[in-house]
């Protein structure tokens, strides 16, 4: 598997910019939207390099969280 090569700083501030487009599509609090998207299956993928997926834009990958937010709120 490819790993990425983004540098681990610049990483870490596009994960702060989605997680604020997350809380605020959601009007949910930031430590609430910051702990979705650890346990997601976004950032899985965006942490393991995967389909170069930090080159996605901030509003996609937000639009993504949203998408699985309302899938595990579905299944409950």
């Amino acid at each position: 598997m490819k790993t990425m090569q983004a540098d681990k700083t610049i990483l870490q501030m596009k994960y702060a910019r989605i997680v604020k487009l997350f809380a605020d599509k959601l009007h949910l609090g930031y430590e609430d939207a910051l702990g979705f998207f650890y346990s997601s299956d976004t950032y899985r993928l965006l942490s393991g390099g995967v389909a170069d997926m930090h080159c996605l834009s901030d509003e996609y990958l937000a639009d993504e969280l949203v998408l699985e937010w309302k899938e595990t709120v579905d299944n409950v």
